[in-house]
């Protein structure tokens, strides 16, 4: 079994020290980032605003129509004190739904239906909302920062072109639980959501009843190499091995390569 110690004041400090030398190297000075009111944006946005200054920081909390949490998000940028605007995505996925109507009698001749998929229209959230944050980053001149964990990329909860999307991924190398340790040691955080339930905010349910696993397990696979159940293991590693092409740039094929050869 590996040897594990998290000292989570020094990864504070650590990423906020990286994001100044990224900032420095590239030449920016703003930052853009969703707001969701949940554990890893609202200490993404807190790192981000020791780092470059609240001022710099853009906050853009995007529900799909109506979210019942949306007044956690507005907490965790006025607690910061960073800008913050709110975009609803509803109307984009309504339209985006009308003109895929998965109706056969609304295909045109010789044209495929489309098949419903639930999967699918719950992913499109998360798409949009990366479109609509690359718009206002360009605008701003800024940098996209990647909120996302190591235990959700680990197991693939996440959406390829969507929240995978970002210009640096801060909490990347960080499992869930440590995410919330680091988020305890900022006292400008409402601590409440920090330790807050995850949820996609799309299906209705936790992250631990969507993924089947509890990130503590999650966490033990990561850092010890086994979470003490050899089934919950083989399941983690299952998820890891599918979703491993979410982590990945495109594959460039080969041409000349042994698969392509006859």
């Amino acid at each position: 079994m590996n040897q594990y110690s998290f000292d989570a004041a020094r990864a504070r400090d650590g990423l906020v020290a990286a994001i100044r030398a990224l900032a420095a190297r590239q030449g920016f000075t703003r930052v853009v980032l969703g707001v969701s009111g949940g554990k890893d944006s609202t200490v993404c946005a807190a790192l981000c605003a020791r780092a470059l200054g609240p001022e710099n920081v853009y906050g853009v909390m995007l529900p799909d129509g109506e979210q019942k949490d949306i007044s956690d998000s507005r907490r965790v940028c006025e607690a910061l004190g960073i800008n913050r605007r709110t975009i609803n995505i509803g109307a984009m996925h309504e339209a985006l739904k009308a003109v895929t109507d998965q109706r056969e009698a609304t295909a045109g001749e010789g044209e495929f239906a489309i098949p419903y998929s639930r999967e699918s229209d719950i992913n499109v959230g998360p798409r949009l909302r990366m479109t609509t944050l690359r718009y206002v980053c360009q605008a701003l001149g800024a940098r996209l920062v990647g909120t996302g964990n190591l235990s959700e990329a680990t197991v693939g909860y996440c959406t390829k072109d969507g929240d995978t999307s970002c210009d640096f991924s801060l909490l990347g190398a960080l499992t869930s639980v440590e995410v919330v340790q680091v988020g305890l040691t900022m006292p400008e955080l409402p601590r409440d959501l920090v330790v807050k339930t995850p949820t996609d905010g799309l299906s209705g349910k936790s992250d631990e009843e969507n993924l089947g696993l509890r990130y503590a397990d999650i966490h033990a696979f990561i850092r010890l190499g086994t979470c003490g159940d050899p089934e919950t293991d083989a399941k983690i590693r299952a998820k890891e091995q599918g979703n491993m092409f979410k982590r990945r740039m495109p594959q460039i094929l080969d041409p000349f390569g042994a698969e392509a050869r006859p």
